[in-house]
């Protein structure tokens, strides 16, 4: 199993997306739409505060008939964060991810950001090694 560490490596764009709990919601959707993503972390300078998820646009400001404009981001992010060290493997990220209902993850290492994994990033990761066992199980056999 690949470290978190190992997985953010392998990324071609290891930026994560921030925006602050002050910004309105239609921003934050404006944001992950233009960059193509489904989460932004909310930050307040260094501190993590949060993330807001397509889910969460749907679930707290459609569903409710808010407006993306009037409403704050603080309002709707998740506020309670589940995150991870680079040093965890894309195994106990799944199982994490699996019982909190998440699919976004950040990654701290001694109180800093340094990286965002999602379950697309888990997948394919999980899929990569399996490629590689079948090729290792193929040359075995016929050999």
């Amino acid at each position: 199993m690949a470290t978190v560490a190992q997985i953010l490596k392998s990324k071609p764009d290891r930026t994560v997306h921030t925006i602050a709990p002050t910004a309105s919601v239609f921003d934050a959707v404006k944001l992950m739409a233009e960059k193509n993503i489904g989460a932004l972390v909310v930050s307040e300078g260094e501190a993590v505060v949060g993330v807001l998820t397509e889910r969460d646009y749907a679930r707290k400001i459609v569903l409710m008939a808010k407006s993306s404009k009037d409403t704050p981001v603080r309002e709707v992010m998740t506020s309670q964060v589940m995150y991870v060290s680079p040093d965890r493997t894309s195994e106990e990220c799944m199982a994490l991810m699996t019982e909190s209902r998440v699919r976004h993850l950040p990654v701290m290492d001694k109180g800093r950001m340094v990286g965002l994994v999602s379950i697309g990033d888990l997948v394919k990761d999980v899929i990569s090694e399996q490629k590689f066992v079948i090729q290792q199980l193929e040359q075995y056999i016929t050999h």
